[in-house]
């Protein structure tokens, strides 16, 4: 495991406990298992999200999760840089629990890639253009948790997830290898890694890979 060592304490409203990381994948696994139906070949990765950040959030009133708000693409600012000219960032999807209301800062993101084990160059985009912006702290800077959702697009998904492992652990260490999780119901496989952030210490994502097949 990667050695902890934060540059400076983490608000607490940065953090979610294991009870809201387990509320966090069971809304991802039945949200993509209720999208599914409205996925069709060749659809892009944007009008997917769109599908499933919808049926989160009617699923997540259905189960009575009063306590957390489902955005799709919300506007996030590069932490501590307010007042400063810097681009605008938006992961794919956003939770935000009560105890994170107040502090913009403070959300919970999912970011979601397209995978194949017909096509690796989509199975790099989710290290490169997926893991790559919570590992440099380009979103969830200095957060304890973020989430990566894969939209498995054609099965085997051994063989993807296994490119995806060697992808990271070439460019974050074998610290960094993915830590395989039980499966839950609507899920193909859930895995875990921890990384060093880019000065902010550690963060742990949680992937989840569902069929969109």
């Amino acid at each position: 495991m990667s050695r902890y060592e934060p540059s400076k304490p983490r608000p607490p409203s940065f953090d979610i406990g294991v009870d809201r990381v387990a509320i966090v994948v069971e809304l991802i696994c039945r949200a993509c298992n209720e999208a599914r139906a409205r996925i069709s070949a060749g659809m892009l990765e944007p009008d997917i999200n769109r599908w499933v950040w919808q049926s989160m959030r009617r699923i997540k009133e259905d189960l009575g999760f009063c306590s957390v708000e489902v955005y799709g693409e919300f506007p996030v600012m590069p932490y501590s840089k307010l007042g400063q000219k810097s681009k605008i960032r938006k992961p794919d999807i956003v939770l935000r629990f009560f105890h994170q209301f107040g502090n913009e800062d403070a959300y919970v993101a999912i970011e979601c890639k397209r995978v194949d084990p017909n096509d690796n160059t989509l199975n790099r985009r989710y290290v490169t253009k997926g893991v790559h912006r919570f590992a440099t702290g380009k979103y969830a800077k200095h957060h304890r948790w973020a989430f990566m959702l894969g939209y498995m697009l054609a099965l085997p998904a051994d063989r993807v997830i296994a490119h995806i492992d060697a992808g990271i652990q070439k460019k974050y260490g074998l610290d960094a290898a993915l830590k395989k999780h039980l499966p839950r119901q609507h899920s193909l496989a859930i895995f875990e890694n921890a990384m060093n952030q880019r000065g902010a210490g550690q963060i742990r994502v949680m992937h989840v890979f569902v069929d969109m097949s």
